[in-house]
């Protein structure tokens, strides 16, 4: 009886952490069935999914796991912040940090990634009194630093394939915006943080596994190739998980299959929403007005993930979308699945604290997106 009391008990709590962590797909399939009702399922459906985005996104996760596998990522941070004198050098490493991985890993990822190091090197100096600032400002560089590759935020990679953009135009379009980025988030570190000296920070001397490292940065490679449609996608799906059978076969279970998913279900929605003629015309109007503003007020309400995938289908206005896109994925704490994990990570450190934590991630980021925003408002659109 206490046995079948406890399973009852622990029923709720799991169900709501499977809730809480996987909200998007569960909202993303709700909407696919709804809109499936309103258009049912026909021939055309097939032409909703991207299946180049969704190979690119699944090789270029799967590489990025087994990569994490060997702590590749944590060994280079390791060596970057063991330079470092004081906090404000500290802070500032860390940020940039989160912010070059983003442009290689995609956001989520990085976050998941250097979190960790920043809760380490904040406890270890003992100035936890920065762990919220330096949290939220690794949250805004994952979101934003992700911007200038067509790799390094999941709706980049949709949008960079969907519209078939050049890749040197589409690094052409975002590059203003990307240092714009880079000033703010070093002028606001520099603001917040004092400089004040630390003993330096020394880790163990873990190593590298030579061989794994070197076949792993060769897939990472071929991943990138792949994005950059020098070779054909599906290539990707028969060298990568095959290779990674056999040397990491754990890296495969890890990927991001719930981001993979929700994509799927946002292109059937997206799919059915375009074929509706109301919602085609009034979508098309809005988005006539202002591509830009209109895109990073969606961001705000359902991410910019799903955002990107449903517009793309309204406009071909695809410069203005990439912007709000990239820059909506600052804002509120569902802007961006990244926000949600740093807030999921924060939290976990800091229990009873998430009032605070909110009212300052608030005020960063929404500071950021209005600068950004009329920024492109006036110069780039």
């Amino acid at each position: 009886m206490n046995h079948i009391a406890s399973a009852k008990f622990h029923y709720p709590r799991a169900l709501f952490r499977f809730v809480s962590k996987n909200a998007v797909l569960l909202i993303a399939a709700a909407a696919a069935i709804i809109t499936s009702v309103i258009v049912p399922p026909d021939k055309e459906y097939f032409d909703y999914i991207d299946f180049k985005t969704l190979t690119c996104l699944f090789c270029t996760l799967a590489v990025v796991c087994a990569l994490k596998n060997i702590g590749f990522f944590t060994f280079l941070a390791h060596r970057i912040i063991s330079l470092t004198g004081n906090i404000k050098i500290s802070v500032l490493t860390l940020v940039y940090i989160t912010f070059i991985g983003s442009m290689l890993i995609a956001n989520d990822m990085a976050l998941l990634t250097f979190l960790p190091l920043g809760y380490f090197v904040l406890k270890d100096t003992g100035k936890t009194n920065y762990m919220a600032f330096t949290f939220i400002m690794q949250n805004i560089a994952a979101n934003l630093g992700g911007m200038l590759t067509p790799f390094g935020n999941p709706q980049n990679l949709y949008l960079y394939s969907y519209f078939n953009i050049p890749t040197g135009e589409f690094t052409l379009i975002m590059l203003p915006l990307f240092i714009l980025s880079v000033a703010l988030i070093t002028v606001i570190c520099l603001i917040f943080v004092k400089n004040e000296k630390i003993e330096s920070i020394k880790f163990d001397g873990e190593k590298l596994p030579v061989k794994r490292t070197l076949l792993y940065v060769a897939l990472f490679v071929y991943s990138i190739i792949i994005v950059f449609r020098i070779v054909p996608f599906w290539t990707g799906l028969l060298i990568i998980p095959a290779i990674l059978i056999f040397a990491d076969r754990k890296a495969l279970g890890q990927v991001d299959y719930s981001l993979l998913l929700t994509f799927i279900c946002f292109f059937i929605f997206a799919g059915n929403m375009s074929r509706i003629d109301a919602v085609r015309d009034f979508m098309s109007f809005i988005l006539d007005k202002d591509t830009l503003i209109f895109s990073i007020l969606t961001c705000q309400i359902i991410s910019n993930v799903p955002s990107a995938v449903l517009l793309s289908h309204f406009t071909r206005n695809y410069s203005a979308l990439l912007m709000g896109v990239n820059i909506g994925g600052a804002g509120t704490l569902i802007a961006s699945l990244a926000s949600l994990i740093t807030f999921r990570e924060y939290t976990s450190h800091n229990p009873g604290c998430a009032g605070k934590y909110i009212k300052l991630f608030s005020a960063l980021n929404f500071l950021f997106v209005i600068v950004l925003a009329v920024f492109a408002e006036i110069f780039l659109i």
